[in-house]
């Protein structure tokens, strides 16, 4: 059972959690049932995840097995045998659909959505240079979309801010440039060997991707906090106390691109990183008091 709960990547659901954007930024963070509902989503898109982890993993073994971390993974190391893996795949499919069917049909082409673009992802598009971190900041967009289309069934009213998902998108493009730019740096020479598209790529492309991500990822934030419709919703400018704190989680995650070579994995930098914890922390902190208490 440990090969198998390893090739889910547990700890890769820390993404997922942006499931819960929608219920907290409409307010209804209150409200058990719809906080209920929202949990439920985490949970399937976590488990959809997964499952495109392991066919990810069952196409890529051979590569991964060149690769100084993924070759430790359950299926690259041989720990789970790619027919045990090929059948957890459907388990989680059919679990997944449950969710869907009670969470609504919104949340579910949603999750279709995010399923097509990553099969598109695994089997061609992550070659192609560019498209490749735009498919990834698009998987979180998606993640955000959903935790608003799962609380439409029962709070039609809800919406999520245009601005809010355009921060989303240059916020994961970062990332994804990021993880490239160390990727690029820890391969060396072996660089195309271990990603294909890494050989398109290089590293004065990939900071000027970077600072180009960083800058849209604060301004779009900055604009949505100032934006009259969150002004009305929220009943004051007060969000745009929290632009500092996301100003030195940028800040903070361009340095560890530079110094620290567990960068590579954004999760991991979440689960790892002191000064991102806390940052993140004082961020949820910060938004509760804002958006529950201070109203």
């Amino acid at each position: 059972m440990m090969p198998i709960l390893q090739a889910l990547r547990p700890k890769q659901w820390t993404k997922n959690l942006l499931v819960f954007a929608g219920v907290v930024f409409a307010q209804h963070a209150s409200d058990p049932a719809l906080l209920l509902r929202a949990l439920a989503g985490f949970v399937a898109f976590s488990l959809l995840a997964s499952a495109v982890y392991v066919v990810n993993d069952l196409k890529d073994v051979d590569v991964d097995r060149l690769h100084p971390r993924k070759r430790h993974r359950p299926i690259a190391s041989g720990a789970l045998s790619p027919a045990v893996a090929w059948s957890v795949v459907p388990v989680l499919l059919v679990i997944v659909a449950a969710l869907c069917s009670w969470l609504g049909f919104g949340f579910m082409l949603v999750l279709a959505a995010y399923l097509a673009s990553n099969v598109a992802y695994s089997f061609g598009l992550k070659n192609q240079v560019i498209l490749d971190v735009f498919v990834i900041a698009s998987g979180f967009v998606l993640r955000a979309v959903a935790g608003v289309e799962l609380l439409k069934p029962v709070a039609p009213e809800t919406q999520l801010s245009s601005w809010l998902l355009v921060c989303t998108f240059f916020g994961a493009l970062f990332l994804a440039v990021s993880k490239r730019r160390r990727e690029l740096i820890n391969a060396g020479h072996l660089a195309s060997d271990q990603r294909a598209v890494l050989a398109t790529y290089t590293p004065e492309l990939l900071d000027r991707m970077l600072t180009i991500a960083a800058a849209c990822t604060l301004m779009s934030y900055a604009l949505y906090t100032i934006w009259p419709a969150t002004v009305a919703k929220f009943g004051s400018e007060a969000m745009m106390a929290t632009v500092p704190v996301v100003a030195y989680g940028v800040f903070r995650y361009l340095h560890l691109v530079r110094v620290s070579e567990s960068s590579e994995d954004p999760s991991l930098v979440l689960l790892a990183d002191r000064p991102i914890q806390a940052t993140v922390l004082v961020y949820v902190a910060m938004t509760v008091w804002i958006l529950y208490i201070a109203r």
